[in-house]
């Protein structure tokens, strides 16, 4: 026998974990070997309808996919961004076809649910597929069964497969723009700032804003900054504009905001050196530095190593204001003026403020709002005197007199250029 001999606790114990070790083995073995392509076509045209939906119905209508990204970072992959039901949706594939040689491969894939799902049914997930070995594949079909017809299939491109040089330092991605938004000065106001504190491109996942708010997309998108893409999720499900289920017993959480911020981190992963992920109504302004490239120089330098910078948020109540740059023409813009806006609610007993991030979009695997989940890269907590994030909302403590609430004028540092950027702005487009 494999375990016969003395009969001692330490020959059993020994014995048991060989047998386990053995038995976890041949099961890795037997796992990896699953997901391993297999050729089920040859010779055949690479058929089905390519689309270039953002969100992409799969036949099951528990499937959503928004994008496939070439994943190379542990093993060649493709990693397809979606959303799926987290209890219905067990198994799928990806059916590779590659070219010249008509080869058609069929990859098990591993779904990963993201662990943020905040109680609702529906969440973001990756669905990952080993490539084929001798193939680089242009296009990707995802389907819940490794038998079929390809032609049926619509097929996705696999984004990032050439390797590209940064186009931008910073990209900042914007999830996402609902409820007829209409907060027009506010948002150019922060436009405007993003560029002075050095942004090049700001992508933002839209599903519906009021006309005026149009007018000014189309005039940053003609400029070069701003990015649009399409985000018609209650087209799908039903959503919530809240951040959990249980006050909202909808489909999915915030109109599917973690899962737009995936899909913004793999998007701009080839093109910005980082990646800033914050809402339209948030600044990070530095405090010991004039804008995000120094201080991200800084940053980097003290912690080598590290990919995700996260800033602490702090609330600057929009009911609390002062009559410092009380600028006329912009009173008749929707929206509020951010530079009448500087007195911050003090921090919250036992309360963690939340946080929002500057990331190497390369060392993240996947993100939630307020952190990432899985990285490659160390994490770190820039102090408050270095920077912090300028939120100018409703209060959070409503309650506070005036007294209580901290002064702070970092912004003013900057509006001598954000009032002339801003009314350049303001006089093409709503003025």
């Amino acid at each position: 026998m494999l375990c016969g001999g003395k009969k001692s606790y330490f020959a059993a114990a020994v014995c048991i974990i060989t047998l386990t070790s053995m038995v976890t083995l041949s099961y890795l073995r037997l796992q990896r070997l699953s997901h391993l392509p297999k050729i089920i076509q040859e010779g055949s045209r690479c058929r089905g309808k390519i689309t270039n939906s953002t969100i992409t119905a799969l036949e099951d209508n528990r499937t959503f996919i928004i994008a496939p990204y070439f994943d190379d970072r542990e093993s060649k992959t493709t990693r397809v961004i979606a959303i799926v039901h987290h209890e219905d949706v067990k198994e799928l594939y990806c059916w590779f076809c590659c070219q010249p040689n008509g080869k058609i491969y069929v990859s098990k894939a591993k779904i990963d649910v993201h662990s943020d799902r905040f109680g609702f049914p529906y969440g973001a997930a990756d669905i990952v597929c080993l490539e084929p070995e001798n193939c680089d594949p242009t296009h990707v079909s995802i389907h819940q069964s490794p038998h079929g017809n390809i032609d049926q299939l619509p097929r996705f491109e696999i984004k990032n497969r050439k390797t590209k040089t940064f186009s931008a330092d910073f990209t900042v991605c914007i999830s996402t723009m609902f409820g007829n938004y209409n907060n027009v000065l506010q948002f150019i106001q922060s436009m405007e700032m993003y560029k002075i504190l050095g942004v090049q491109k700001v992508v933002i996942y839209k599903n519906n804003c009021s006309q005026l708010m149009e007018k000014v997309l189309k005039f940053y998108m003609e400029e070069g900054t701003v990015e649009v893409i399409p985000w018609p999720i209650n087209s799908h499900l039903k959503v919530s504009s809240k951040w959990h289920f249980s006050m909202d017993a909808k489909d999915i959480g915030y109109y599917g905001q973690i899962t737009a911020l995936n899909d913004c981190i793999y998007r701009n992963m080839q093109r910005s050196k980082f990646v800033v992920l914050n809402d339209a109504d948030e600044i990070i302004l530095p405090l010991k530095h004039p804008d995000w490239i120094t201080m991200m120089s800084s940053l980097q330098e003290q912690n080598p190593g590290t990919g995700i910078f996260l800033f602490e948020n702090h609330i600057f109540p929009e009911t609390v204001s002062t009559h410092v740059f009380n600028i006329s023409s912009w009173n008749t813009v929707p929206g509020v003026n951010i530079l009448q806006h500087v007195h911050r609610e003090p921090d919250r007993k036992d309360v963690i403020n939340p946080r929002k991030m500057i990331i190497d979009p390369r060392k993240v695997i996947q993100t939630s709002v307020h952190s990432v989940l899985r990285a490659y890269g160390n994490t770190v907590n820039v102090p408050m005197d270095v920077a912090l994030i300028y939120h100018c909302r409703v209060p959070l403590q409503g309650n506070l007199p005036r007294e209580s609430l901290i002064r702070d004028t970092t912004l003013w540092r900057y509006n001598s250029s954000l009032i002339v950027n801003v009314n350049k702005v303001l006089h093409q487009t709503v003025l």
